[in-house]
């Protein structure tokens, strides 16, 4: 099933679900800050493998703790239903604990 373009109203009501992501320049944003550089990269490598298997690439930044994520769909230039779900599935491997508790969004 293709991608499909969220309207502004779609978007603004599902990152209520998100806490902490963001909006920025017609893209999903989220920073994550991690004990050090090999959990950081463990959990890109992680998300690397769930974005593979959705054929939904993120484009992202990391130094050394740090990891900025963007999400859009260039197919739809702009923000779809699929940047949703992997940003949901990228919440689940960043905060585990969160999703263990019962309070990741769904």
């Amino acid at each position: 099933m293709p991608a499909r373009k969220l309207t502004d109203t779609e978007v603004h009501t599902l990152l209520s679900k998100l806490p902490g992501w963001k909006a920025v320049n017609g893209k999903l944003h989220q920073e994550y800050i991690c004990k050090d550089f090999v959990s950081a990269f463990g959990n890109m490598t992680r998300v690397a493998l769930v974005a593979e298997a959705m054929n939904h690439h993120p484009e992202w930044f990391n130094v050394w703790n740090k990891v900025v994520i963007d999400l859009t769909s260039h197919s739809v230039q702009g923000i779809s239903d699929y940047d949703f779900v992997l940003a949901e599935k990228i919440e689940d491997i960043f905060n585990p604990v969160r999703t263990v508790l019962g309070t990741a969004p769904r």
